[in-house]
């Protein structure tokens, strides 16, 4: 594998469906990643061997509803750590804390249980993609309103002609993403 490089073949694997959910939206369908083990394989250890580094290494690793649990869950297993769900509203069972956020056609709310991390907890806070940010920036306040430190967000794609990564940025959150679709 002389000159591989992980990013341009993830993004050879990830499929483009035209005018889906909407006209003229270009949608970056991972599905494809997580269908042939080998680029499955080598997309998480990309994250792994990323966050196994002293420095960047979390306490816990939480996934945003809900490519982000199927990336999240793995990438937390790998690292033998614990894993927390970040749900949309009324999917957790048990007392939790919400957010809501902008969204391009409205709002959307998460949720995160109360008991989800503790004060101190060096998070890594995981998704499948940044298109406006709102999302991932939901998800670091509800884990800061706990008194976790979310020490970085990632993402396998990033969308940067909406504003997202940049007002990810902006927050004072670094963000760690594998490959970008920009002027597409």
């Amino acid at each position: 594998m002389q000159n591989f490089n992980v990013s341009q073949y993830l993004k050879a694997h990830i499929r483009t469906v035209s005018d889906w959910p909407a006209p003229g939206v270009q949608f970056r369908d991972i599905t494809p990643l997580l269908q042939d083990p080998k680029v499955f394989r080598v997309l998480i250890d990309a994250f792994v061997h990323r966050y196994m580094d002293a420095a960047l290494r979390p306490s816990v690793v939480a996934g945003l509803d809900a490519r982000g649990f199927i990336l999240g869950a793995v990438v937390a297993y790998e690292l033998n750590l614990g894993f927390v769900p970040i749900r949309k509203k009324g999917k957790l069972p048990f007392d939790t804390i919400q957010e809501t956020y902008e969204l391009e056609y409205g709002s959307a709310t998460v949720e995160l249980h109360t008991d989800a991390v503790k004060p101190g907890d060096r998070v890594l806070l995981i998704d499948d993609l940044i298109a406006t940010g709102g999302t991932m920036l939901a998800g670091k306040k509800l884990l800061e309103q706990l008194g976790a430190t979310v020490i970085e967000g990632a993402a396998i794609v990033d969308l940067p002609e909406l504003g997202g990564s940049e007002k990810i940025r902006a927050s004072g959150l670094p963000l760690f993403t594998l490959l970008d679709f920009a002027g597409h």
